[in-house]
């Protein structure tokens, strides 16, 4: 169920990369924000759910069209973490971790946060406080 890539021209033949993958790769990144408890997804009714941070490209969209690519996710952060700061981390995390991991250029990274966990834990993946 792989979504249309990015071809990247080697000297040894062609490269591509699947949509599939970068989303990945920026749930993946979320795995290592401060503050960031789950990523959202939007059902057919505009539901919110939280999918949890282990949900591997589920709740990321990923845009390539000519030579942009932009990647949208929606978050859920812990009670008492600074949300603008915990939203700029996950931006960079992503925008970090796709560049790194595929050569791509990352124009944009828009991180929608969609939700905040009041049960009292508070804390970003792993358990970090």
């Amino acid at each position: 169920m792989s979504r249309m890539g990015r071809e990247i021209e080697t000297a040894l033949g062609t490269v591509s990369i699947s949509e599939d993958v970068v989303a990945t790769l920026a749930a993946h990144a979320l795995e290592r924000c401060y503050g960031v408890t789950g990523v959202a997804s939007r059902g057919l009714e505009g539901l919110v759910g939280v999918l949890g941070i282990g949900a591997p490209g589920r709740g990321v969209t990923v845009h390539l069209d000519d030579q942009r690519l932009s990647i949208e996710v929606a978050i859920v952060v812990g009670y008492g973490t600074r949300i603008s700061e915990v939203a700029q981390n996950a931006r960079e995390q992503i925008r970090y971790g796709v560049e790194q991991a595929t050569g791509l250029k990352v124009d944009q990274v828009t991180v929608e946060v969609a939700g905040i966990q009041l049960d009292g834990r508070g804390r970003g993946a792993k358990g970090r406080r």
